[in-house]
């Protein structure tokens, strides 16, 4: 694997191998080998789950940067609340996302997956907001 360098501002978080490191000051990181990590925005907390999608992310997000038992946990949980999105929507695009990222997450590309969750919840959006609506606060970037 080759070396990836975040650079991270003043007050930014980021989660390795489910440790958070918040900065109090503006850093380059180095990471040189293979990590489970998510910083900044990628992040949800578990107040901003209030849909769906949001809540298959978190689930997902739990399955990725946890610990071992919280990890095998948040995959449960994600199979679960991707069974009842798949029965719930009409939408074959969602559900091609939803089938796409559970595969990644059990194949332990937990990364992958929450970039398809992502592209979920923004499908998931424009069928629940009308036309100038704002997203949530505390939601990962899209």
């Amino acid at each position: 694997m080759s070396t990836l360098v975040l650079e991270l501002r003043q007050g930014d978080l980021l989660v390795v191998n489910g440790a958070p490191l918040r900065f109090r000051n503006r850093a380059r990181v180095e990471l040189t080998s293979r990590a489970r990590f998510l910083f900044g925005k990628q992040i949800m907390t578990p107040e901003a789950a209030t849909t769906p999608a949001r809540r298959i992310y978190f689930a997902v997000q739990t399955a990725y940067i946890g610990n071992e038992e919280e990890r095998a946990l948040g995959l449960e949980l994600a199979r679960d609340l991707a069974a009842e999105f798949r029965a719930a929507t009409t939408s074959d695009q969602a559900r091609e996302l939803l089938d796409s990222a559970i595969a990644a997450a059990e194949q332990d590309e937990c990364y992958q997956a929450l970039r398809m969750i992502r592209r979920l919840i923004q499908h998931e959006d424009a069928v629940l907001r009308g036309p100038g609506d704002v997203p949530a606060t505390g939601e990962p970037a899209l």
